[in-house]
């Protein structure tokens, strides 16, 4: 998910005196009374859609009554320890009371809560501000004011009621009442690190469920997935917030739903939540009931499962990673070589002779080490019960023109009836998706997930799980994918400032700095490690997640070993996406996961710097800006980029960039920019190179905190921005050849290296910039290298419109279509590039002094060769002071990037008498352009040919 990228959700994108302490009143509790449940939902469900901010009042404004009267509505005072509530009022000569009500029925009239509590209790100003702990948990009210409770107060009772605050003046009028945020509170009472969910034993099966604000707990056992009633009913019993049943060891393979009988501050009502185990090991299809299973089974276990951590591909250090991420669905729905039964699944993974599978071995034997599958967890927006799936007619879509927007009409007709969706809708984080399984009931998830990995290890390639911790899919009481929130309402979902849902990150954002949300996190992550065998993560939005959760993860992680967990931990990978934005923004909610807060941690982060200055401009600019590679001042495309002179500039400046990114980005790596002069020592650091917006480019303090890319599953594919971004007259050929430039940059760059699936073969989804449910039409892959989907038709309205006039003439140009000689070259040449980078551990450095005392630019500074890179790597030699050597075959690697539509010469002083030769991977290339490069050492002068990237080396032996 890409900054602001918003999938599949209905939603906008859019901080002493001494008072006396009176004696706590005795609480008396009484049972629920019998009452219908008034839900409000078309009120709730626009408070939830529409989150508005309004500021407290302060006592010396008289409010509406009609405000008052909706005040319980808004829960704008947080209860952040056992002892205070913040809010943002002042009472100056009034007095502050908070009232609670076990069966929910407070109601607030022009005299305030006159009825309907059981508890009335005052509370009294405290002196000075929030204490250290309290802002550095909540540092969006450091100025709110604090209100003392009654040390007696009984908080734990009082925690399962409806709670409210008020604020009277001294004339006995209310100004204000509000309810109240209780996360704090429940952290600090009721933090747990025993067990949860279901914990099977020899003898029975023990249930355990925290939720400290619910007043029952039941449990509904069931035989069937669904259907049928339950044949049992268990009564949950409370300690300290955990809830807790045994069962007989017989159950296993039963199924069970929880009933939570909880106060639910969205409808301000007491509410029966129906809801899975938050910690669900398996479920039922569509995730309605949650499945009793041992993941320590051994009729789960694949053949040789326990020893897989034996038999994993070797990673020798994470610098020497490279990724390919890849959609489940997307690898084996259109492959005709996988039988139907199994296309879109699990099972594809584990044919050996499938054309997608045989594709994935040339990547691994070229140098491809993992695998980043799209969210592969139980989400929404696909059923799992395959019969239930609507279907286009394919033969009829194939007949249409390609720039038609009959194609789109009728896949976005039923694009929510269909297979298809990228999966970050979050129901279930600790469960295999149950559609890509053969049978969504049962364990066949679990073992066929298992069987996944353990093939994909077996042909060399490591597994990396996208993981979607930063939202959830539903909240409320009633959404059938709603969990968390029906299980502890408002604890789990990060609220703005009046209580409702913060949503920038698409819908119902989630809250890693509340101690069991973090727990939940870290608890999943070791069963996907420990359970399933996983060796990476990507943390989709990993700037809504606090750094403090990012580096507890990748302790917890590294802490795993192959004697006592089955996993080598210190070989698990975590990168995400660093964005910044939204209510976390500059630290709004403590120091979260963003990249400039993880430089220094070795958990990488997308590099968004080095994507933008080799296509053009970003996602959310103008479509057709151009970059280094898409023919920005050398080959110009119509689009008003400023004068000759900026454009040129502007090249300059993109060429800065990724040449920061090629040197892993690094903060501190030191070269000569386009300004600059070596000679006279003008040189700038990474961090001093500056974008678009002001912001540093270079953020790194290590190579694998950079995970450079050109393209992911998010905005148009390589090939289509390529298309897209170029002048309509030039040849294909010529686009082919500024997509391979573009991957080249990334495969050559030091740091870990991303591709998105499809890169390497010309892949086009028809110019859609989010396919996100665009289903198997424009997202189809060909492994057969035949087609590459490009013109199948207009891409879907909803995300597209505004660039159907740019689309519409590209896609109708027959010439733009790549044919398969093009798909074949393309794919021969980003795997020699891959053996480039495979092929000498210089381009694969594992240390920021590695880099700076052995990378180098030539070809900068202001007489530079527009749209040249020329980067050298230097090692040592045995037995020679200074560098020391690293690689046993080659001492020096020079590597020349020509964007330029035209042959260019560049000759450099410190090369000549240098013996280079063009590696012999490209030598042995099918490419002939590539092998016309050349380097005469008496000038020291390379000559390389349009749009190529030449990898000249110098070997030992000479």
């Amino acid at each position: 998910m890409s900054l602001l990228r918003c999938h599949a959700c209905p939603v906008p994108l859019s901080p002493s005196r001494h008072h006396k302490r009176l004696p706590c009143p005795r609480l008396h509790l009484f049972a629920t009374r019998s009452r219908p449940s008034l839900a409000l939902p078309s009120l709730s469900k626009s408070l939830h859609r529409h989150p508005f901010r309004c500021s407290s009042m302060s006592v010396q404004e008289d409010t509406p009554a009609s405000q008052l009267q909706d005040s319980l509505l808004h829960s704008r005072a947080y209860w952040v320890n056992k002892s205070l509530i913040a809010w943002n009022v002042d009472i100056e000569d009034g007095s502050c009371f908070l009232y609670a009500s076990k069966c929910a029925s407070l109601a607030v009239t022009d005299d305030g809560i006159q009825a309907g509590y059981d508890v009335k209790i005052k509370l009294e100003r405290a002196g000075g501000p929030l204490p250290a702990n309290v802002i550095e948990k909540f540092p969006h009210i450091q100025d709110y004011g604090a209100f003392e409770l009654p040390p007696a107060l009984d908080a734990k009772t009082l925690l399962k009621c409806q709670l409210a605050v008020a604020i009277f003046r001294s004339d006995g009028r209310c100004c204000d009442a509000t309810g109240l945020q209780l996360p704090g509170v429940l952290d600090e009472l009721f933090a747990y690190t025993g067990p949860l969910g279901a914990v099977f034993s020899e003898e029975a099966i023990s249930l355990y469920l925290w939720a400290p604000t619910a007043q029952t707990v039941r449990a509904f056992l069931y035989r069937e997935p669904l259907g049928g009633d339950p044949f049992e009913i268990v009564a949950l019993e409370e300690v300290e917030g955990v809830w807790t049943a045994q069962a007989p060891k017989d159950w296993e393979g039963c199924y069970y739903v929880y009933e939570v009988c909880v106060y639910h501050w969205t409808t301000l009502q007491v509410e029966k939540c129906y809801a899975n185990d938050p910690y669900s090991r398996g479920l039922s299809s569509d995730g309605r009931r949650t499945l009793l299973v041992n993941l320590n089974s051994e009729a789960l276990k694949p053949e040789e499962w326990d020893k897989l951590a034996d038999k994993k591909p070797c990673i020798k250090c994470c610098a020497d990673i490279s990724i390919y991420e890849l959609h489940i669905r997307d690898f084996s729905a259109n492959d005709g070589t996988v039988p139907p039964d199994v296309r879109g699944g699990y099972e594809a993974f584990t044919l050996q002779e499938s054309a997608g599978v045989q594709h994935l071995k040339k990547l691994s034997d070229a140098g491809i080490t993992h695998v980043h599958l799209l969210p592969t967890f139980q989400f929404a927006g696909v059923d799992d019960e395959k019969e239930k799936w609507k279907f286009v007619d394919v033969k009829k879509l194939e007949e249409l023109p390609p720039d038609s927007d009959e194609q789109q009409f009728q896949i976005t007709a039923i694009q929510n009836e269909d297979g298809y969706n990228w999966g970050y809708n979050p129901v279930l984080w600790g469960v295999p998706k149950g559609s890509y399984a053969s049978n969504p009931n049962g364990p066949s998830r679990t073992v066929e997930f298992r069987r996944m990995v353990q093939a994909l290890n077996k042909i060399g390639l490591r597994v990396v799980m996208d993981v979607v911790y930063n939202h959830l899919h539903a909240s409320g009481p009633f959404d059938e994918n709603s969990v968390l929130d029906k299980i502890v309402p408002g604890y789990y979902l990060r609220r703005n400032a009046d209580g409702f849902i913060e949503h920038s990150t698409c819908i119902n954002n989630t809250a890693s700095e509340h101690f069991m949300v973090e727990r939940l996190i870290l608890d999943d992550l070791l069963c996907w490690a420990v359970d399933y065998k996983v060796d990476g993560f990507r943390f989709d939005l990993m700037g809504h997640i606090m750094k403090r959760t990012m580096l507890r993860a990748k302790a917890a992680l590294h802490g795993l070993s192959k004697e006592r967990d089955g996993v080598d931990g210190s070989c698990v990978y975590i990168y995400g996406e660093g964005w910044d934005f939204g209510e976390v923004a500059k630290n709004g909610r403590g120091i979260n996961a963003s990249q400039f807060n993880l430089c220094g941690t070795g958990i990488g982060s997308f590099n968004d710097r080095i994507r933008d200055a080799i296509l053009g401009g970003s996602p959310f600019g103008h479509p057709l800006q151009q970059g280094f590679a898409t023919g920005l001042y050398l080959q110009r495309n119509g689009h008003d980029h400023g004068t000759q002179a900026k454009e040129k500039l502007m090249l300059a400046l993109s060429k800065d960039h990724i040449q920061v990114g090629m040197a892993a980005n690094l903060r501190d790596y030191v070269f000569t920019n386009h300004e600059g002069n070596e000679l006279i020592d003008f040189q700038v650091k990474g961090s001093e190179v500056l974008t678009y917006d002001g912001s540093p480019v270079a953020y790194a303090l290590c190579p694998t905190e950079t995970v450079n890319y050109v393209s992911a599953h998010d905005n148009e594919t390589l090939f289509d921005i390529v298309s897209l971004k170029t002048p309509m007259p030039i040849s294909v050929d010529e686009r082919c050849r500024m997509n391979h430039l573009a991957t080249s940059i990334i495969a050559l760059s030091q740091g870990v290296p991303f591709f998105h699936c499809g890169d390497e073969l010309l892949r086009s989804k028809s110019l859609d910039r989010d396919s996100y449910n665009s289903g198997d039409w424009f997202n189809r892959l060909d492994f057969t290298y035949s087609d590459n989907n490009w013109g199948v038709g207009l891409p879907p309205k909803e995300k597209n419109e505004k660039n159907w006039l740019l689309i519409k003439p590209r896609l109708a140009d027959p010439s733009f279509k790549p044919q398969k000689s093009n798909i074949l070259a393309a794919v021969d040449n980003f795997l020699n590039v891959l053996r480039i980078r495979y092929s000498s551990p210089l381009f694969r450095l594992r240390t920021a002094n590695a880099i700076q005392d052995r990378v180098r630019f030539l070809n900068t500074g202001p007489s530079q060769i527009p749209g040249v890179i020329v980067m050298s790597i230097e090692d040592g030699h045995e037995g020679v002071p200074g560098l020391t050597q690293l690689d046993p075959i080659y001492s020096y690697i020079a590597l020349v990037i020509n964007a330029c539509p035209s042959e260019v010469s560049f000759a450099s002083l410190a090369l000549q008498a240098k013996a280079l030769q063009l590696h012999p991977v490209q030598v042995m290339s099918t490419d002939e352009i590539v092998k016309s490069s050349s380097f005469e050492a008496s000038s020291g002068c390379f000559t390389i040919p349009a749009r190529t990237t030449s990898v000249f080396v110098e070997p030992r032996n000479i």
